[in-house]
């Protein structure tokens, strides 16, 4: 059983990755919905590479990783979504300096794969919890089927 804090209507887990388009409309859509509850949901964002089909999904997980460290992971995981379509290594370490990331090892660390455990440990987790495609919510800990529409998402945390 998931326990909510006091004033939290819920709790929202995602996997995905920043490739995905499907993930990119969603990303959208869990963006209205904290504006709408405004801090009474607790999002996480799981990552969850399709590596077979986005080689490059690994590495913008890292980076998003790599920026936390920085106290900067919405503002990079945005900057992924935005630009899903141009994440190779160069340019992720462009986007961490656009999302406040100063951090001189940045690209030395993504091209080490240093933040690598990090996403593979989302995608066990993930792998575990049955996830297959994204993206894939989990609501209070129990798996969304629905589309992830604002509308079905708001009628689940309602």
């Amino acid at each position: 059983m998931y326990l909510l804090q006091p004033g939290c209507v819920g709790n929202i887990n995602e996997y995905g990755e920043y490739e995905n388009e499907d993930c990119a409309k969603a990303n959208e859509v869990v963006k209205k919905l904290l504006v709408e509850f405004d801090q009474k949901i607790k999002f996480n964002f799981r990552h969850f590479p399709l590596t077979k089909i986005h080689q490059r999904s690994l590495k913008a997980g890292e980076a998003a990783v790599g920026a936390a460290q920085a106290g900067k992971f919405w503002e990079m995981h945005n900057l992924l979504f935005q630009n899903r379509r141009q994440l190779g290594t160069t340019s992720l370490k462009l986007y961490s300096k656009e999302a406040g990331v100063v951090n001189k090892a940045f690209l030395n660390q993504l091209v080490d794969s240093f933040y690598g455990q990090e996403v593979h440990d989302d995608i066990s987790e993930g792998l575990h919890k049955g996830v297959r495609t994204i993206p894939a919510f989990f609501i209070n800990d129990e798996p969304y089927t629905g589309k992830p529409t604002f509308e079905e998402l708001k009628k689940q945390l309602n």
